[in-house]
């Protein structure tokens, strides 16, 4: 007989072994995990020794009881190693109340899962909600945001004050200060979901490899009529561009991967027309050209990943 669970946490590590377990390592902190949470593991086909590492630490630290793993054979992406891991969830433990996805590259501080949890509890119509994500000098992330639309892509690429402020109603990187406030949608590194809502509207879309598979699910979930908010007293460590490399900080960006393009592109001709389509690539464009010529006008670098323009023309207005 499987024992539910009250909140189910589920982390996807692809070759990221030693952050994953500095993952495990704070949420095994005393008062860290509210009572009746269940937490999956994913191994997302790594090709190395994570699994037999990972198994190694959940049973050699004593986490067991709380942590299970899913070694899996292939990398199928983010939603799929969400939606493999929610599965085996249910399997173990049965339909959880609410399920947490959690990055590999997090560290959760103490309160993080217990303040998300108490805030679900007390907000029956929320379907989903997100931590404030932070560096670990406590500087915030962005982290909640708007849905994209051609005057966020204007705006989110230009990267100019004057353009921002003309286009602040519809900047996708809202103000939000201390306290819970509503927005479109929140980011996938620590995303909790009411269970009612996926029933209703299905898990993560594995047409997504990477990218806007959660913008996606809070599409579908306002869409039924279920709010999204923004937690800041849920806060998390997040060490950004660890699982990917693709926004790392610390070393020059890489080349944007094809799978970025085709998770954007899939986004909004799921969501929106022909026209529409066309409005916010050439929005996307104009604002990149807009901050290149700054940069070269001031003669500085500009930092952008190399050929992303060459790159974003050629995989958007192919299709």
């Amino acid at each position: 007989m499987t024992v539910p669970c009250r909140l189910g946490v589920i982390i996807v590590n692809y070759r990221t072994t030693d952050i994953l377990i500095d993952c495990l390592t704070s949420l095994s902190v005393p008062g860290a995990l509210p009572s009746g949470t269940h937490v999956m593991v994913v191994e997302g086909g790594s090709g190395d020794d994570s699994a037999v590492r990972i198994d190694a630490a959940i049973k050699e630290n004593g986490w067991s009881e709380w942590a299970a793993l899913l070694p899996l054979q292939r990398n199928g992406g983010f939603a799929y190693g969400n939606n493999r891991g929610l599965e085996r969830l249910r399997e173990l433990r049965g339909e959880p109340e609410y399920i947490l996805f959690l990055n590999p590259d997090t560290v959760p501080r103490k309160s993080a899962l217990p303040e998300l949890l108490a805030f679900m509890e007390s907000s029956p119509k929320v379907g989903i909600a997100g931590s404030r994500l932070e560096d670990m000098d406590e500087t915030r992330q962005a982290c909640a945001f708007r849905f994209p639309s051609p005057a966020a892509e204007l705006e989110s690429e230009a990267r100019m004050g004057i353009v921002s402020r003309l286009l602040h109603r519809w900047r996708i990187v809202p103000d939000v200060g201390d306290r819970p406030v509503q927005v479109d949608w929140v980011s996938g590194a620590s995303m909790i979901v009411r269970s009612e809502v996926l029933r209703q509207v299905g898990s993560f879309d594995e047409g997504y490899f990477l990218y806007y598979e959660e913008v996606d699910l809070c599409r579908r979930a306002a869409a039924a009529g279920w709010s999204c908010f923004h937690v800041p007293a849920s806060r998390v460590v997040h060490l950004v561009g660890q699982a990917t490399g693709v926004t790392r900080r610390d070393v020059p960006l890489p080349r944007r991967p094809v799978y970025w393009f085709e998770s954007r592109n899939r986004y909004f001709k799921t969501h929106h027309g022909a026209l529409y389509i066309s409005a916010a690539d050439m929005a996307w464009v104009l604002g990149h050209v807009a901050y290149k010529a700054k940069h070269l006008l001031r003669r500085r670098p500009s930092g952008s990943p190399p050929y992303l323009l060459a790159d974003f023309i050629r995989h958007s207005f192919k299709n």
